[in-house]
């Protein structure tokens, strides 16, 4: 039998669990006349690190895309706590919506011409009336808080890909967003590094009181990090299952997500 360990992970308070950050009602996902997933309803609770899970090419990136904002839905709604984010009367809602956010890209996308502290203060000279000292200050403290202190001044291609992944996360968090966004956080990392990533955003979430969306397909980190979850079942083309990793592992009846959370090993 395939043995998974389950680390036991803090939950969310049950304060922050009473008020939904992020809901999606009916949310279809398409490509012109391709459907990718249909019928999507989940909820996303303040303090939740959510996980998105599923095989590839069953649409998690793309689920991602549209509720950041960078994808439209073919159906549905992505409903933050402003309102709806598609409708048509939301558009000028919309930045004021993204604008809790951050992002951190599958590669970091950082900025290769920059150095860390220049690709975090990007965001902060354009969107806060900080002054340059302050910026740089503010930037110090961003690297700081993942482990990069004193990477200022290096270049993206003069650190390893772990240190990337957390300058891009620092990245996200320049604008002290209520909510972050991760695709495949551990994707190109060694094991050891992907663990001291999952770690980070454990300790992230404890100290920020943020809310965490996490793409990903790693077993180790879905049940190291994950307190709820949504399954996409590429089969189906639709979810199958919502909640805790953990609980869904010991109670699913589902042999495809039983399959998908043991690797068909069981």
């Amino acid at each position: 039998m395939y043995e998974v360990r389950v680390v036991s992970t803090p939950a969310a308070t049950p304060e922050s669990r009473q008020e939904p950050a992020i809901r999606a009602e009916k949310l279809t996902m398409a490509y012109g006349d391709f459907v990718i997933m249909r019928d999507l309803n989940f909820t996303v609770n303040q303090g939740d690190i959510f996980i998105i899970m599923g095989g590839s090419g069953c649409g998690k990136s793309t689920l991602l895309r549209v509720l950041v904002g960078l994808k439209e839905p073919a159906a549905g709604k992505v409903l933050y706590r402003e309102g709806s984010l598609w409708d048509t009367e939301a558009g000028s809602k919309r930045n004021a919506i993204l604008r809790r956010t951050g992002i951190l890209y599958q590669s970091g996308a950082l900025f290769s011409s920059m150095t860390l502290a220049q690709n975090i203060a990007l965001p902060l000279s354009q969107y806060t009336p900080l002054k340059p000292k302050e910026i740089r200050e503010l930037a110090s403290l961003k690297l700081a808080l993942v482990g990069l202190a004193g990477f200022e001044d290096f270049y993206p291609s003069e650190i390893s890909g772990g240190m990337c992944k957390r300058a891009g996360l620092a990245r996200a968090m320049a604008l002290d967003p209520d909510i972050l966004f991760f695709d495949e956080p551990s994707a190109g990392l060694d094991p050891v590094s992907a663990h001291l990533l999952d770690e980070l955003i454990l300790e992230l979430r404890e100290s920020l009181r943020a809310t965490f969306v996490v793409v990903t397909h790693e077993l180790a980190s879905i049940f190291a990090i994950g307190n709820n979850s949504v399954f996409l079942n590429v089969e189906t083309r639709t979810m199958s299952a919502s909640g805790d990793p953990n609980e869904l592992l010991a109670h699913t009846t589902d042999p495809n997500l039983r399959r998908f959370l043991t690797r068909g090993k069981e």
